[in-house]
C-alpha cells in the first residue's frame, strides 16, 4: 500500500472556497459530498496536477472549524509551481491577499506567501537553483552572518 499525505481544509463556505481554488489554482473537483439536512458540504475532493487535497464546511459538533473562526492557522500549505509569478497574479485576481510578492530565495526557489479568502495560507515556489541542503545552509550561513 502507498501512504499519502493529503491537506484537510475546513472553511465557513465550502462552496466559495472550491470556486477560488478553481479560479485561483486551477483545481478540479471530483466529488462532494452535500449534508442532506443543511445543505454544507459535508466532504468534497479536489486537484491541482497530481495533488489531491480535501475540504469541508465548518461542523462546530465535530471540532470542525475554519482558520477564520478559530483566529487562524499555523499551517501553510506549499504548492510547487514551474510559473510562480503568473500563479501568484492569477490567485490574487482570484481574491487572495499576497503576503509576500514573488522573490528569489537563497535556497535556490522563487516564492510567495498568500492568504485566500477562508484563512488558509498558501506559499508557491518554483525552483530556480537546483542546490543540495548543504548550499542551502552555507547560503543561510552567509546571509545572517553579514
Amino acid at each position: 500500500m502507498t501512504r499519502t499525505l493529503s491537506p484537510y481544509l475546513v472553511t465557513r463556505d465550502a462552496q466559495a472556497a472550491i470556486g477560488f481554488y478553481q479560479s485561483a489554482f486551477g483545481a478540479v473537483e471530483l466529488f462532494r459530498l452535500t449534508d442532506p439536512a443543511d445543505g454544507r458540504i459535508g466532504h468534497a475532493e479536489l486537484r491541482i496536477d497530481d495533488c489531491l487535497f480535501m475540504l469541508a464546511d465548518e461542523y462546530p459538533d465535530f471540532g470542525a472549524l475554519g482558520p477564520d473562526t478559530i483566529g487562524g492557522s499555523a499551517v501553510t500549505l506549499h504548492l510547487s509551481t514551474t510559473t510562480v509569478d503568473a500563479d501568484v497574479a492569477r490567485a490574487a485576481e482570484a481574491g487572495a491577499l499576497v503576503l509576500r510578492a514573488p522573490a528569489d530565495q537563497t535556497f535556490g526557489e522563487r516564492s510567495a506567501l498568500l492568504l485566500d479568502p477562508f484563512g488558509h495560507r498558501w506559499m508557491l515556489s518554483e525552483t530556480i537553483e537546483p542546490l543540495s541542503p548543504d548550499q542551502m545552509q552555507a547560503r543561510w550561513d552567509a546571509s545572517t552572518s553579514a
